[in-house]
């Protein structure tokens, strides 16, 4: 059977300039592959299937290439894959194009905000035939196998009669072992990585992609629906299986990898075993991960560098224990401050820490206490984001109870905190101190931090032109009036704080609204990429 996998993303993202394809004559891209749609696509053809992937990341195949595709090519299946709540829109408009150009086609949705509201997808895009909810492996084998009959399919949702059907949940599988390592070679698309700085700050132009090595996360952090996806638990692969995984991926030819795991510092054996096995194995490659600053692994931080760890992220949040008790995080700033000195001790290079402002109760003491924490650590890069709330996270249920949202309309919505919660400081309130915090956090980095942040920037300037590298430095001190360099354009797949919270508006506008924005988006990336070839 063929089947067409389509990975959705929010159209922040960008590809580089044509005269940066790499050797095999791929498009490069900033950021993360999608590893979902390539694991689906590997257990598919392992079953005998043919499947064929697309990624909105790529410029050469637009919707209108793929829609063309579905009609030449006429697959039983098309799944569309995405994570969030900002890509669902997206996600919708592409299936109803699909739908109007195919009316047999099977359409289904999965992925992280599909399985958290299903039977309200369902009802709202009556064009997708199923949702499917959790982990696609066996769900998608079963699919294929039962398109005209899935009853008895758990974990999917779908329509008989015009009425909605919520099949049973499935139960989540440990064995995570038994499937094989994910499709990376069928996309026609090369990655680089990238830190997420609201400049082009590209960490190595080597082959980079993503691996998972656990599912999960237990923490109950209020802003966070992981625990919620995966019911609390915490599943992981096998050390042996994760070598060996590294392994084929040095022989494929890749640099660079980081953990897409919610939490990969939980089991200290574990990860001595897989330290142990890369060393042992000679694999070279770099990668990174992210953790919790509480870990009682942190005594292997010297074990991990020595096995090519070379980036390290925590979520650190807030410079204030009375916000981090609000959000639930079950930290201490004494924790985070032993967990980043830890790591810059045992020589990982890149220690980076996610904040975010705008939480309730936060006060102006409480921003300026983060920013002036955070620059006192020995952090090298760093990003502050205004919260966000979204359905699924127990912030949301909170939000419920004080009826500052309303599931029936706004299920769909994302929402920056401090616009629906009195209890949070005013937008304009907290973008004039994350301007202020960001020019004393970077005045403090580059007088007291010189050498650690000479050696960040020396790493920047071997792909990075030194003009941009300058402007890196001085820009925080710069007025509003400066606008983006072309550069900063192109690297829309970088996480930007302001790009978060246009996200969130654009869940709220309507779908002819949304299909304008994305037409004038479309005609917007193609002048740049002539400009960038012209120029």
């Amino acid at each position: 059977m063929r089947i067409f996998l389509i990975h959705i993303r929010d159209p922040q993202f960008y590809a580089l300039p044509a005269a940066t394809r790499a050797a095999n004559g791929h498009i490069r891209v900033m950021g993360f592959p999608p590893v979902g749609i390539m694991s689906l696509s590997a257990v598919l053809k392992r079953a005998g299937h043919e499947c064929v992937m697309f990624d909105q990341a790529n410029p050469e195949t637009p919707n209108d290439v793929i829609i063309e595709e579905i009609r030449r090519q006429r697959p039983a299946l098309v799944g569309l894959s995405f994570l969030s709540t900002t890509s669902y829109p997206y996600a919708k408009i592409l299936a109803r194009q699909i739908r109007a150009a195919d009316a047999a086609v099977a359409l289904a949705f999965g992925g992280v905000f599909a399985t958290l509201n299903a039977q309200l997808v369902k009802l709202q895009c009556p064009e997708v035939d199923f949702v499917c909810r959790g982990d696609g492996e066996q769900l998608i084998l079963d699919l294929v196998e039962r398109l005209d009959a899935p009853e008895s399919i758990a974990g999917v949702t779908w329509a008989k009669d015009g009425k909605l059907v919520h099949n049973p949940n499935r139960v989540l599988d440990r064995d995570l072992d038994q499937w094989p390592f994910p499709d990376r070679e069928s996309l026609p698309l090369d990655f680089i990585e990238s830190m997420p700085l609201d400049v082009p700050a590209v960490l190595s132009m080597e082959r980079f992609t993503t691996m998972q090595t656990s599912r999960g996360c237990p923490w109950p952090c209020v802003f966070c629906d992981i625990p919620i996806f995966n019911e609390g638990k915490w599943r992981s692969r096998s050390p042996q299986h994760v070598v060996d995984e590294f392994t084929e991926l040095q022989r494929l030819g890749y640099g660079a990898v980081y953990f897409v795991d919610d939490h990969f510092l939980l089991q200290p054996k574990r990860i001595e075993a897989i330290c142990k096995g890369i060393n042992d194995a000679g694999v070279t490659i770099q990668w990174g991960c992210e953790g919790r600053v509480d870990s009682t692994a942190q005594h292997l931080f010297p074990s991990m560098a020595k096995a090519h760890c070379r980036t390290l992220m925590f979520g650190v949040e807030s410079g204030s224990q009375q916000v981090l008790d609000r959000l639930k995080k079950e930290q201490t700033l004494a924790d985070v401050e032993s967990a980043v000195t830890n790591a810059k001790q045992a020589g990982i290079e890149i220690v980076h820490g996610f904040f975010v402002v705008g939480t309730p109760d936060e006060t102006v003491e409480d921003m300026r206490a983060t920013f002036d924490f955070a620059a006192k650590l020995r952090l090298d890069t760093f990003a502050f984001n205004r919260l966000c709330v979204y359905r699924g996270t127990p912030l949301w249920q909170e939000y419920l109870k004080r009826g500052l949202v309303n599931d029936a309309d706004d299920w769909y919505k994302y929402f920056k905190c401090s616009e629906i919660d009195p209890t949070c400081l005013p937008g304009e309130v907290i973008n004039a101190e994350r301007t202020a915090g960001f020019r004393r956090l970077f005045r403090y980095k580059l007088t007291h931090y010189p050498l650690q942040t000479l050696r960040l920037l020396r790493r920047f300037m071997r792909h990075m032109p030194v003009r941009d590298v300058l402007y890196l430095i001085v820009k925080p001190f710069l007025g509003s009036k400066r606008g983006p360099t072309k550069n900063e354009v192109l690297s829309r797949a970088v996480e930007h704080p302001l790009l978060k919270d246009a996200a969130a508006h654009l869940t709220q506008v309507s779908d002819a609204v949304l299909e304008r924005v994305l037409e004038e988006s479309h005609a917007e990336r193609l002048r740049l990429r002539q400009d960038t070839a012209l120029g």
